[in-house]
């Protein structure tokens, strides 16, 4: 583990160390303030800890606290990631798994309103948007998104099901332990919560840049450059009005990319034509960033 640490620039670290922080604070907030006091339960292994520590109460008569079931669960899902994923990337979840317990634990629980749907609503914003900063600077929470890092590596498939069906177990002891009202509180909580991460975490959503130039010598080395996006070069293009010889480009960006991309096409050929189609599907190769 040292010579893995000593392989990680400062800066990155920093950058790492900065976004666990964040998640942890919003996460720990969403919690604290909303979730626990309306009785309703997140997403994911923050939801399964919520479950535990109210079980813990209801079996043992005292609570568990949250952030202890929460790195509980957390330990041999960091174990497996450490073994089949990859050992920068558990170092960066036990960070993050270890401060968003910190926080959990430090910022007390405050009733701020007793409305489930409030809380639902609020909870859920806060907790997608500690979720999608994670996403987007390349950190994970934890929990679910090891195992689906895990089954997408072994099979190569799409986990969105199980992380559904995981979602579906939570949501339904809700029901069996609160009220059936609470199940439904939950599910809107994770759908709110969906929604936020999907704003904030634009590096899923692929775009299709269609590029006509005079100059495709210095885009295509700007791209590989500075995107490492591969581009494919169709030559001898003929512009329909002034029968001029132009060259195609075509490349795949994320969104998280485009402001990026833009600056690029207005350093190497400012008069070029470029043609944007959004969330297109990707089958083939294609880089994802997880650093």
């Amino acid at each position: 583990m040292i010579n893995v640490i000593k392989n990680i620039s400062i800066e990155k670290l920093m950058y790492k160390l900065s976004a666990s922080v964040v998640y942890a604070i919003l996460s720990a907030v969403a919690l604290n303030f909303f979730f626990q006091p309306g009785h309703v339960y997140s997403s994911g292994i923050t939801g399964l800890a919520q479950i535990f520590t109210t079980l813990s109460y209801k079996l043992l008569g005292h609570d568990i606290p949250v952030s202890i079931t929460l790195y509980l669960l957390n330990l041999p899902l960091l174990v497996l990631a450490w073994l089949k994923i990859g050992k920068r990337f558990t170092i960066y979840t036990v960070i993050t798994v270890t401060l968003s317990s910190i926080f959990i634990h430090a910022i007390p629980e405050y009733t701020m309103t007793t409305d489930p749907i409030i809380n639902s609503i609020f909870g859920g914003a806060v907790m997608g948007a500690g979720i999608g900063y994670a996403l987007r600077s390349g950190i994970s929470s934890g929990g679910t998104d090891i195992v689906s890092l895990y089954i997408r590596k072994k099979t190569g498939r799409q986990v969105g099901n199980i992380s559904l069906l995981f979602n579906g177990v939570i949501v339904i002891i809700a029901g069996v332990l609160f009220g059936w009202q609470y199940m439904f509180y939950s599910l809107l909580t994770i759908f709110v919560s969906s929604r936020v991460t999907d704003a904030i975490y634009t590096k899923q959503r692929k775009m299709q840049a269609t590029i006509i130039t005079k100059h495709p010598v210095e885009i295509t080395q700007a791209l590989h450059q500075k995107l490492h996006r591969g581009v494919t070069v169709v030559n001898s293009a003929e512009g329909g009005y002034t029968r001029a010889n132009m060259t195609l480009l075509i490349t795949i960006i994320t969104q998280a990319e485009y402001q990026e991309f833009k600056c690029i096409m207005k350093e190497t050929d400012p008069t070029a034509f470029v043609s944007i189609a959004e969330n297109v599907k990707v089958l083939g190769r294609f880089v994802e960033d997880d650093n």
